[in-house]
Order: structure tokens, then C-alpha cells, then sequence
């Protein structure tokens, strides 16, 4: 499956994004948003030719960015056939949770002494609430990522966030090879509720403990959801590694 003209034809919009100077990490940021995003589905091959066009880059710019994401494992360079978006093996979803789990506690178990700044943390679950109300299933799973990453900024760490958006970027390859990602995001919503104000209380190492129950619980549905997937749909063929 190779990108096509709708998901290029969107790129146009992000020229903004790059400023005056076309750097390779600005375009990899664009790139890396877009795949959370769904944009470019994994297995998708990306044309250099469509996405520099795109985006106004040139291809040392672009290879440059394909590089970066390669090594943040959201692409796979395939030999003389070109680059595509990564599609995940299972092991790789487990181990993905196991990062999640070790700094989204280690967060909370670190935050000091309250009260803590949860404003944020409060607005991305309402945003999930008011999105679950009108049954807008993206926007849920969107608040619910963006939930994840307004715990992990409680951390004031920039190098933690940004581990973190690449975790997180990664897991979403797997949501979007889910038939139906709604049901891995809407029961969560009210667990992200209680974390907000068991915190709103002062009591980290209740946060702790609803965390880790929460990983579990995720980690175990959507690895079974996924495993299905990529033994029904056969979409692994080596793209995994």
C-alpha cells in the first residue's frame, strides 16, 4: 500500500510548521503527528516524491527525516523497496506498555508535595467526557493520549516528554490497525476521572495504584484485539522489525 494522494494532499496545510528553514526535525514532527494521527496508516510505503512535493522539502531534508523516525521505530527502511510505516508485533505492543508503565508511575510517584497542577490533566478528560457524549470515537481516543501526556508533563521534564510522545506516537500504530478503537478508549475514561481526583487529593501512591491496574487492564485487552488483527490480516510481513 503506498501513500496516496488524499493523505499527501494534506501535508500542503503543514508548510506553516516549517517555518523559514525547512529543517529535517520540523518535517519529522509534521511526519510523526500525522502517523499518531492515522494519516499514514502502518504498512503505508511513503513517497518522497509526493511528501517533499508536499511540503515544499528537498529530498536530503526528507531522507533525513525518515531517518529520525526510523530510529524512533515508527518506519521501516526496506531494501529496495522504499520506506514505510512500521506495523507492530505483538511484543512490541507489551514492551510499549512496560515503558508506559515505568514513567507514567514513576511521574506520580514523583510529584512532590500537593496540591498538584492538574488543570490540564482535568481539561483532557473533559475534552474525552464531551467527546464520548456526541460519539466522537477519534476525539475520545485523541483526549485519552493527550491525558497520558498532560500526567507525564506534571513532570516539568522537556527530555521526558519527549519520550514520551514518541511512546505514545508508537502505540497509536497499533490502535489504528484496531477494528473498533473506541472500545480500548471510552471505558477508560472514567479511570482517567478517578486518577484526577485521587491526585486532586494528594494521594500519589492511590494514583500509583490505579495506574498500574490501568495498564494491566489495557495492555491485556488491546493485545488481544491486536494479536487478532495481525493473524487475521496477515499485515505483519516483515515490517515489524
Amino acid at each position: 500500500m503506498a501513500t496516496s494522494g488524499a493523505e499527501v494532499g494534506g501535508l500542503a496545510e503543514d508548510r506553516p510548521l516549517l517555518g523559514r528553514t525547512s529543517t529535517a526535525e520540523r518535517v519529522a514532527d509534521i511526519l510523526r503527528s500525522r502517523i499518531a494521527e492515522g494519516f499514514f496508516q502502518p504498512g503505508t510505503r511513503l513517497s518522497e516524491d509526493s511528501i517533499g512535493g508536499a511540503l515544499g522539502v528537498s529530498r536530503n531534508t526528507l531522507r533525513e527525516a525518515f531517518r529520525l523516525l526510523t530510529h524512533e521505530r515508527l518506519l521501516v527502511h526496506e531494501l529496495n523497496r522504499g520506506v514505510f510505516v512500521r506495523v507492530l508485533a505483538v511484543e512490541d505492543v507489551e514492551d510499549v506498555y512496560r515503558i508506559r508503565r515505568l514513567i507514567e508511575c514513576a511521574v506520580v510517584r514523583g510529584l512532590g508535595e500537593p496540591p498538584f497542577t492538574l488543570d490540564r490533566l482535568d481539561s483532557a478528560v473533559t475534552d474525552g467526557e464531551r467527546a464520548a457524549r456526541k460519539k466522537d470515537w477519534k476525539g475520545v481516543a485523541t483526549a485519552n493520549i493527550h491525558f497520558h501526556r498532560e500526567l507525564v508533563a506534571l513532570a516539568d521534564s522537556p527530555r521526558t516528554d519527549e519520550l514520551m510522545r514518541s511512546v505514545l506516537a508508537e502505540l497509536c500504530l497499533a490502535f489504528h490497525l484496531v477494528a473498533d478503537p473506541c472500545l480500548l478508549h471510552e471505558p477508560y475514561l472514567v479511570r482517567n476521572r478517578q486518577i484526577v481526583e485521587v491526585l486532586r487529593a494528594g494521594d500519589k501512591a492511590a494514583g500509583e495504584r490505579l495506574l498500574d491496574a490501568y495498564f494491566d487492564d489495557s495492555r491485556n485487552q488491546l493485545v488481544e484485539v491486536y494479536a487478532r488483527r495481525i493473524e487475521g490480516g496477515g499485515r505483519s510481513n516483515g515490517r515489524s522489525g
